[in-house]
Formats: C-alpha cells, sequence, structure tokens
C-alpha cells in the first residue's frame, strides 16, 4: 500500500479568480498537515494567474475549457488524477455548493467517508475529528472517522480566514483529458451578479430582506440602502423562492454562509434555516414590525416599526452624511 501524507485542497475558480470558501479550506489545511506536504489542486480554465498566488508546497494546474464551469463528473475527474499522484492522506473541499457535493460524491466513489460542514478540524493519532454544527447550529458536535485510505472534508464557508496570496514552492500542470460521454450534464446558462454587483461572501455590509418587505418592488428599498451604505444585498430563502430576487443573494442553510462586519435584517423573522448563514456577523441591526421576532434575540440593535416608513428616512440620512 502507497503511503499517504499530507493535505490536498481544491481550489475552485470562479471567472478567473479563486473562490473565498477554498483559500478558507487552505487556511484550514496548513493546520492539518502535521509536517506533511500542503499541495493545492486548482480548477478551471485559463487559471494560470490564479495557480500563481497560491501558498503551498506544491501547486497542480488542472486547466481544461470542461473545467470552466463546475460539473460533477468534470471536476472528479480531475480531483481523482490529483489524488493518483499526491496520495494524500486527507483531501480537503471549501463549502460552496459544488464543494458539499463533491465531498460525499468522492468519498463514495473511493469507499471512504466525507466529513461536511466543519468549523474544525483536527487530527487526534490516526484519527481524523471534525467539529460541526447540529440542530440548525445551536450545537455544536465532534464526529471521527479513522480512515483506511484517504480521507475526506467539507469547511463550512465563512469559518476560517481567507488564505493570503503568496508564493508556491512548486507549480505543475495535472494532464486531464475528457472523452465523449464523460461529461454526463451539460451546463446550459449560468446565473451570475451584474457586473459592478458586490460580492456577496466577502462583502463587509450587508442588507437582507425578507417576506415582511411585502413585495418583490419593495427591495428597492433594500437597494438603496446597501448603495447608500456600500454593502451587498441579500435575501431569505422565502424571498427567492417567490422569485422576488435571484438564488444567488439567498443566505442561510440552503444559501450562502456570510460573515460581514454590518448586517442589516429587513423584515426578516429570523427563522433558524436564515440564522445558520449570518449568525457570524459582528454587528446585526434587525428593523421588524413584529416585537416578538426571533431575529431581535440575535440583533444588537433592534427596531420595531414599519420599514416603509423608516427606510426611506433611514436613507436619507446617511445620504446625507456621507455627502
Amino acid at each position: 500500500m502507497v503511503e499517504l501524507s499530507g493535505v490536498l485542497v481544491v481550489i475552485e475558480t470562479s471567472a478567473g479568480d479563486a473562490r473565498d470558501a477554498s483559500l478558507e479550506a487552505l487556511t484550514a489545511a496548513r493546520e492539518l498537515t502535521g509536517g506533511g506536504s500542503l499541495t493545492a489542486l486548482v480548477v478551471g480554465s485559463g487559471i494560470e494567474a490564479v495557480a500563481g498566488a497560491i501558498q503551498a508546497d506544491r501547486v497542480l494546474i488542472a486547466d481544461a475549457p470542461e473545467l470552466e464551469r463546475y460539473t460533477a463528473d468534470g471536476y472528479s475527474k480531475a480531483i481523482e488524477a490529483a489524488i493518483e499522484s499526491v496520495n494524500p492522506k486527507l483531501v480537503l473541499l471549501g463549502g460552496t455548493t459544488s464543494g458539499r457535493d463533491l465531498g460525499p460524491y468522492l468519498s463514495a466513489k473511493a469507499g471512504a467517508n466525507c466529513l461536511s460542514d466543519c468549523v474544525a478540524l483536527r487530527w487526534d493519532d490516526d484519527t481524523l475529528v471534525g467539529t460541526r454544527p447540529v440542530y440548525q447550529g445551536k450545537l455544536l458536535s465532534d464526529v471521527s472517522y479513522v480512515p483506511e485510505s484517504t480521507a475526506f472534508a467539507v469547511v463550512r464557508g465563512g469559518t476560517f480566514e481567507a488564505a493570503e496570496a503568496g508564493q508556491p514552492g512548486s507549480v505543475e500542470s495535472l494532464p486531464v483529458e475528457f472523452s465523449a460521454g464523460d461529461l454526463r450534464v451539460e451546463l446550459t446558462d449560468v446565473t451570475i451578479p451584474p457586473a459592478g454587483a458586490v460580492d456577496l461572501e466577502g462583502a463587509e455590509t450587508i442588507v437582507a430582506g425578507g417576506r415582511g418587505l411585502g413585495s418583490q418592488e419593495n427591495f428597492l428599498l433594500v437597494e438603496q440602502l446597501a448603495e447608500a451604505l456600500g454593502g451587498a444585498v441579500g435575501a431569505t430563502r422565502a424571498v427567492t423562492d417567490l422569485g422576488w430576487r435571484p438564488h444567488y443573494e439567498q443566505i442561510g442553510q440552503t444559501g450562502k454562509t456570510v460573515k460581514p462586519k454590518l448586517y442589516f435584517a429587513v423584515g426578516i423573522s429570523g427563522a433558524v434555516q436564515h440564522l445558520v448563514g449570518m449568525q457570524g456577523a459582528e454587528t446585526v441591526v434587525a428593523i421588524n414590525r413584529d416585537p416578538d421576532a426571533p431575529i431581535f434575540k440575535l440583533a444588537q440593535i433592534g427596531v420595531v416599526g414599519d420599514l416603509n416608513e423608516l427606510l426611506p428616512a433611514l436613507i436619507s440620512e446617511i445620504q446625507a452624511a456621507r455627502g
């Protein structure tokens, strides 16, 4: 049996940049190497510049037109090629939608286990221990696994600081060739934020709206407040399910996990599924007409009132203060 060593981190790319969640996984990986090597696999198309800025002992580049957008078949083939080359003790993925998809998929194919949604990871001798939120974030639980082969884990987004750019030890091309029938799913369309929109996951200020806004038209107030604050617009699942906002703005258990310095929750009651995605915010300001809304238990500043009256006044004051 080939000896396993070190950690392999999968670096996803989007529009030519490394995704924040992958850079957070890179930070987590550094704490787990235990004297072993740290290898990063950068996956995408036209990604040489990204690979040259990843601080790792070894950087592998899986660059192909078929990898420009995520598909389970495409990414898994690249990762499996990297595993064969590196023989890592652990493969670590960021907590993106694709990372949460790939971890269990790859581990099942390999006959191994995957520790998903981890906010902390450690080795206890030969046992991999992951700390995961349970009961919708109310408690933390340790889960352990003694791997007989390469182990897999997925780090929850927003848990670690994103690794800074640096000089890799070495950069190598990882050939990945695709034949007819390798990609069983054809990607026909991708919805992306408009040019110039503030990145939600990396935003320091977020203004999020819920169903309490009453209508899609009232989201204009959320947009105006976000613009006045120089922040990003977010939404609850109820809002995106109604079609009021695009799904890439969804925050929560089945959406994005964010940790801004300032989080405005407008017309959001505070369902646990939403709180899981934003409870890492430093300061929460909640505006809701229901004084018993659960969001007020998490908020540092709570305002009970009609948002249709409060938001225009608040926007006007902020615009005046900022000139």
